[in-house]
């Protein structure tokens, strides 16, 4: 039986949601931990609900926290097979929640946004580009892309038979997943046929600043179609 999972989330602040976007926290987390950019964008994207799920295991290196898989410290020199292995388990319960959540306000994959961080952009990534129906985007902070050499299988599209849209910020002073991942996966992603974007942080280590928090803000309204114009926070 597929996990259930949930967590936090803001209303659309019109009271009529068109959009869901959903936040995919990293290890050793819980969905509270970027709930809080819902605040910071939903001025902007007022016909959007926010929601950000607990990830479904205790966290093995703080109790009081989640992962969405086992981690190793540092990243960079983890085994790789274990993180797919890992992904392919947390696939199904995000793919589950997803789609109980698009069901529940009436939407499909094409008002939907993930957004991840560290852990949670591999799973972004991971999901959303398998997901029966492409996302509308995948904005990912700070992570990596795991087995690129399975990026075959990375089969959702959009309705115009496109990749989804897929934006990577980084910051130049990440010491937990360097900004060389980023690149890797822009790289891959690139060989692999599938367009994407990126954003370097500079002088920013394992978190999220202003300038990538705008950036994912331009890329969030113009993924979801929204028309208003997003100014700098």
């Amino acid at each position: 039986m597929v996990a259930k999972i949930d967590g936090p989330r803001v209303a659309a602040k019109s009271r009529m949601t068109k959009q869901l976007v959903v936040f995919l926290h990293g290890y050793g987390a819980d969905g509270n931990d970027l709930i809080a950019i819902a605040q910071q964008w939903q001025s902007f994207m007022p016909d959007a609900t926010f929601v950000s799920p607990h990830a479904p295991e205790i966290c093995a290196m703080a109790p009081d926290a989640r992962q969405w898989f086992p981690l190793k410290f540092p990243v960079s020199e983890d085994d790789p097979a274990s993180h797919w292995e890992g992904l392919n388990k947390a696939r199904p319960v995000l793919d589950a929640f997803l789609d109980a959540e698009l069901k529940r306000y009436g939407l499909t994959d094409a008002n939907l946004l993930l957004v991840g961080f560290s852990q949670g952009t591999m799973l972004a990534l991971h999901a959303g580009l398998r997901r029966a129906e492409a996302p509308a985007g995948i904005l990912g902070y700070s992570g990596m892309l795991v087995g690129p050499e399975h990026l075959g299988t990375a089969n959702a599209r959009l309705a115009n038979g496109q990749h989804p849209p897929i934006l990577l910020v980084h910051g130049t002073q990440d010491d937990v997943v360097s900004a060389e991942a980023m690149f890797l996966a822009a790289g891959h992603l690139a060989e692999a046929g599938i367009p994407n974007q990126w954003h370097l942080s500079t002088g920013i280590g394992h978190g999220i600043d202003g300038g990538g928090l705008q950036h994912g803000l331009l890329f969030a309204t113009q993924s979801l179609k929204i028309k208003r114009a997003a100014p700098a926070l």
